[in-house]
């Protein structure tokens, strides 16, 4: 079995499974009586904390593709960022829906006065046109720099998710300090990978590109 298939036969399938788990577990929850004696703000937090785990795995696909030398990995980010999103809508909806009943006055009250609401409406702003714009398609539309650079502020919509669960929690900062840590380290590495790149380029013979390497920055 090739790294290709290996990806897409095994790692997909396990990576499908584990990202729809917590969905799945939160419905039963719901069923069962299995939820906090507060189901909203359980549901509220439980949707937030998967999609910002999640997006942050997506995050780590680029340096584990880079050490690992598996480039089939790649792919694996827009499979990732797009279930991110998905609970990270969720998260939204369930404040929309479930705590303010579509309170529109109330929700733009929030938005605008809760700092932790503020920040986190704005990355979910942020994540709106990476998740729209994720399919080839769109990369042809928009161009491969352009699209790159776009994409390049899902660190800025993942810093204010952090930011937002860090505001959001009054007791115990460990998850959101973690989260904020290893976001950090995960800047650090791409920054670090850049002055890299860089020499790479000017080292590199320009009278064949039949030895490229496609980037997976």
């Amino acid at each position: 079995m090739t790294q290709a298939q290996w990806v897409r036969r095994v790692l997909k399938p396990v990576t499908w499974i584990a990202c729809l788990a917590p969905f799945g577990l939160i419905g039963f929850d719901g069923l069962t009586g299995g939820l906090s004696a507060n189901p909203i703000e359980d549901i509220t937090h439980r949707t937030g904390t998967t999609g910002l785990i999640i997006l942050l795995v997506a995050l780590g696909v680029t340096p584990v593709t880079r050490w690992t030398r598996i480039g089939a990995l790649i792919g694996m980010r827009r499979l990732l960022g797009l279930f991110a999103y998905f609970y990270a809508v969720l998260h939204f909806l369930t404040y929309l829906v479930l705590d303010q009943f579509f309170g529109w006055s109330f929700i733009i009250q929030d938005i605008v006065e809760r700092p932790y609401i503020t920040v986190g409406f704005a990355a979910l702003v942020l994540l709106t046109p990476l998740a729209v714009t994720s399919t080839k398609g769109w990369i042809k539309r928009l161009g491969g720099k352009r699209w790159n650079a776009l994409h390049k502020t899902v660190y800025v919509s993942t810093a204010f998710g952090v930011l937002h669960y860090l505001w959001l929690v009054k007791a115990d900062t460990t998850k959101p300090i973690l989260f904020a840590g290893i976001l950090v380290a995960l800047l650090v590495t791409r920054l670090q990978r850049k002055p890299r790149a860089k020499r790479a380029k000017r080292k590199a013979p320009t009278t064949s590109g039949l030895g490229a390497v496609a980037s997976v920055d």
